[in-house]
């Protein structure tokens, strides 16, 4: 049997040079030594020796046990160590897994068909009033695109990929083992192509190979009235591009909703606190009130004490439409909670009406057991 020659010198790199490196050299003596440009006898001896160098080279857990135990630490069915007997069988906890792994005479198929792309997640942040009434929006996404050059098969224009000759381009190497147990038929997956079942002697400039480029795009986002934050609207098709033929991928717009000034929201209602002063609170008034659509009147009536809840309805946030259809949904409503504000400086003539009105009500003080206000203010809120 003719001696191998060192891998090392194979590809021409020191025992030291790195992953890069190794792929470097190794697509370079690819492409010199490859029997579909190279016609020169003992060509494709040189191309699968350089073929086995880097398919040892590449992987660290051969590239460990060559530097071990040389060749034959590499040689030995699926590329474990004899461990001292002649043709001997490894390890025995090895021999298992690769049985129960494939199988008695079976094998794990490498699926190369058609595959969906990838989906991919967008944020956009829109103001309250957007969220409740619908808008027009943009996204910008940083996302793979085919590429235009070679069109997705990551060689050089006027340039082919050629069949991995490991594999014969199946993608998959075959290894019949002896064991203790009888033989059995070991896949695993080429890693001289790591399982495309082709290579690229010439890489596209443009991709350098992976068939693929990172592009900016702007896509347009219609926000339907009625969402929230962490609402997802689909965009069909806009994630990352389809491999072999497969469909695109989805892109999912996450919403974040900045919060109103003085609105709040809970579900499709809403909540706002108002201000009135004594005189309204007692004597009753006819106020106008802020609210989604613009100002609203509300009557105060006469007596009304601080926190007592209102209800305008229909004036709170569109029910979002799950259904597709684009049909009403009607809206929440409007829950105004009325805070009595107490003066904090008086002109002379407020400070002696407020004497006057002193003297008829007395100074005397009930405590009440009701909790009034908390309890409204739990209703209103759901509590």
């Amino acid at each position: 049997m003719a001696t191998q020659r060192d891998f090392y010198d194979v590809l021409g790199v020191g025992r030291s040079a790195s992953k890069d490196e190794i792929k470097k050299s190794y697509r370079k003596l690819a492409r010199q030594y490859h029997p579909d440009v190279n016609k020169e006898a003992g060509a494709e001896d040189k191309f699968k020796e350089v073929q086995r160098a880097y398919e040892v080279l590449s992987d660290e857990k051969k590239r460990n046990m060559y530097d071990t135990y040389g060749h034959a630490g590499v040689e030995n069915g699926a590329g474990g160590f004899s461990g001292g007997f002649e043709g001997g069988f490894g390890n025995i906890g090895d021999i298992f897994e690769e049985l129960f792994n494939a199988g008695f005479g079976g094998s794990r198929r490498r699926r190369r068909g058609p595959r969906r792309g990838a989906d991919l997640r967008a944020d956009l942040t829109i103001s309250f009033q957007e969220a409740v009434f619908g808008a027009d929006k943009e996204v910008e996404i940083r996302r793979p695109e085919i590429c235009s050059v070679c069109h997705g098969n990551g060689a050089k224009p006027g340039s082919s990929p050629i069949a991995c000759t490991t594999c014969n381009g199946s993608g998959e190497v075959r290894r019949v083992q002896q064991s203790i147990l009888g033989s059995f038929v070991n896949v695993t997956t080429c890693s001289t192509c790591q399982g495309t079942g082709e290579l690229i002697p010439e890489p596209c400039d443009n991709c350098r190979g992976q068939k693929q480029v990172m592009e900016v795009r702007k896509l347009s986002v219609k926000v339907p009235p009625g969402v929230d934050s962490d609402t997802q609207i689909r965009l069909t098709g806009e994630g990352g591009p389809g491999q072999g033929g497969g469909p695109p991928g989805n892109l999912f717009v996450v919403i974040d909703v900045k919060p109103h000034e003085f609105f709040k929201r809970r579900g499709e209602d809403i909540y706002l606190d108002l201000h009135i002063n004594v005189a309204q609170a007692a004597l009753g008034d006819s106020i106008m009130v802020p609210t989604l659509d613009g100002e609203e009147p509300l009557d105060i009536p006469a007596g009304t004490q601080p926190g007592k809840v209102f209800r305008m309805r229909g004036k709170g946030v569109p029910r979002l439409d799950r259904s597709g259809r684009g049909a009403p949904m009607g809206r929440g409503d409007q829950h105004v909670l009325i805070q009595v504000a107490v003066p904090t400086k008086l002109t002379e003539e407020q400070e002696e009406l407020f004497m006057q009105l002193s003297r008829t009500l007395g100074k005397e003080v009930v405590p009440r057991g009701d909790r009034g206000i908390w309890d409204q203010l739990r209703n209103a809120l759901g509590f």
